[in-house]
């Protein structure tokens, strides 16, 4: 029997900074979930986070790779970071290898609890790297914006990487982001605030 009922293919998870978070597939808080506090929340968060890290170690298992695993809830989401020697097979060329696990990840997360996770998966360290450089990236757009004043267009990135640009863009004055187009094709434009 097919369980049918998994997010959309073309719903990206990893939100944008002008997504809401019923767009994102997230619940919203009912009254429920605000009269327990944070801790029934973190706990939630934490538990997806165990289900994601238990279903990666199948896999390291599977596959014989050697990693530590460490489960836990940061900026308000599930993340799971492997760590370890000969990983890089299981980022793969400019992560799709590690966007792939990712999602395979979430599906987990949600054949057991019936809910979308926000789950972030990284695996030696290369989030944390590329969130590093996509900040270099950002800062010289909006330096050649500032410079000549026009709109300066990005390489096409996954939804993760063009938030981290985002979030850069956003916090400097006298300059915005937005994205165009279609995956895998979705780029973003930095250009002068209105």
């Amino acid at each position: 029997m097919t369980d049918t009922s998994i997010p959309r293919a073309d719903q990206s998870l990893d939100d944008e900074p002008a997504a809401t978070a019923a767009a994102d597939g997230e619940p919203e808080e009912t009254e429920a979930e605000s009269t327990t506090g944070k801790a029934a929340g973190e706990s939630d968060l934490f538990r997806q986070s165990e289900i994601a890290a238990d279903y990666v170690e199948g896999l390291l298992d599977i596959l014989d790779y050697d990693g530590d695993i460490e489960e836990l809830v940061s900026a308000g989401r599930p993340v799971v970071e492997v760590v370890g020697g000969r990983l890089q097979n299981l980022v793969g060329q400019r992560g799709a290898t590690l966007e792939a696990l990712q999602e395979l990840a979430r599906l987990a997360v949600f054949r057991q609890t019936g809910s979308p996770s926000r789950l972030l998966l990284d695996i030696g360290g290369y989030r944390a790297n590329r969130r590093k450089e996509l900040g270099a990236v950002a800062r010289n757009a909006v330096e050649k914006v500032k410079e000549h004043g026009e709109p300066v267009r990005l390489e096409p990135m996954s939804a993760f990487e063009r938030k981290c640009v985002h979030d850069v863009v956003n916090a400097i004055d006298g300059v915005e982001s937005e994205s165009e187009g279609v995956e895998p094709s979705r780029r973003i434009i930095v250009r002068p605030a209105d």
